[in-house]
């Protein structure tokens, strides 16, 4: 049998890389090893197990049936490691040069961000702030494994595996430029929302991806002429034109701060989305995330329209 004092945690990390890329090239790159390096770690570790762990296949390294059913007790082992070694460190803000990683929509980047970082370099001038793009179905991944302090947004997939805070309701409305002949009432008529052209913005913000879903679950439909993949285009695009957007209400806010802009009310309630911060359990009393998360949240609150 062998000893756990025989074995290096290192080995561990190496074995949770390369069932995360699948690639010893790759989770080389991600541990900052050589290849060769990879090779042997995997060589150790198979003699330990006694068992392959990793086969070539089509989509390349697949795991073994013995590797998938170490997985789920080495990703524990290694998150606790990691758990102990950051509730030793002291954080101070004043003089720490941690990098804090932070997800958000690009509606979110463009109204929290500038905020967040001017508050930061007002409190903690050495810190250092990495806005993280990443697909969802990853995020909760990457809160665990730290390489995310926080996600924030209308994210409910991750409210039963993550710890989180409701930092807001967020609700929606219309935009268009301001014009002659535009309704006189601060709310469109089905009619006038159905016939006027729409843009359409793409977001990892589940409440706005499901946008039209819930439109027609009320009977109301649009006609979609130009989609973008980011809200930043927005005002441009309106200025230019006579279409309409259903955004944020805060981000309409933010857009028409010179009144270039009609802002209405949709023809029927679409209710509010929760946008939450979330974060991974493991780093719930973490000094510097608990720190990080305490400031987001009130930099969030000050944005609120009163």
């Amino acid at each position: 049998m062998i000893e756990i004092e025989d074995v290096d945690l290192n080995l561990f990390r190496v074995f949770q890389a390369v069932l995360r890329d699948r690639s010893l090239t790759r989770a080389g790159e991600r541990l900052k090893l050589s290849q060769p390096a990879v090779s042997y770690s995997l060589g150790r570790l198979r003699a330990i197990f006694n068992d392959p762990l990793f086969v070539r296949g089509r989509s390349g390294m697949e795991p073994t049936f013995r590797a998938l059913a170490l997985q789920p007790v080495v990703d524990q082992a290694l998150d606790a490691v990691r758990e102990a070694l950051r509730t030793t460190v002291e954080f101070d803000a004043a003089t720490s040069s941690r990098t804090f990683r932070i997800l958000v929509s690009d509606a979110g980047e463009m109204d929290y961000i500038p905020r967040i970082w001017g508050r930061m370099m007002a409190e903690a001038p050495r810190l250092k702030l990495s806005v993280v793009p990443m697909s969802v179905d990853i995020v909760e991944d990457a809160l665990r494994t730290n390489r995310l302090d926080c996600a924030i947004g209308n994210l409910p997939s991750l409210m039963s595996s993550t710890s989180h805070q409701v930092l807001f309701e967020e609700s929606y409305v219309c935009l268009t430029r301001k014009r002659a002949g535009l309704p006189r009432s601060k709310v469109l008529s089905v009619q006038q929302f159905s016939a006027g052209g729409h843009v359409r913005v793409r977001s990892i913000e589940h409440s706005h991806f499901n946008l039209d879903e819930t439109l027609r679950s009320k009977g109301i439909g649009r006609e979609v002429v130009l989609e973008l993949a980011h809200f930043a285009a927005l005002p441009g695009v309106l200025s230019m034109s006579d279409l309409y957007v259903v955004l944020p209400r805060r981000l309409a806010l933010a857009f028409n701060r010179n009144e270039d802009f009609q802002m209405f009310e949709t023809p029927a309630r679409l209710g509010t989305a929760p946008v939450t911060m979330h974060w991974h359990e493991f780093y719930d009393r973490e000094p510097g995330s608990m720190w990080f998360r305490g400031l987001v949240a009130e930099v969030i609150q000050e944005l609120l329209p009163t």
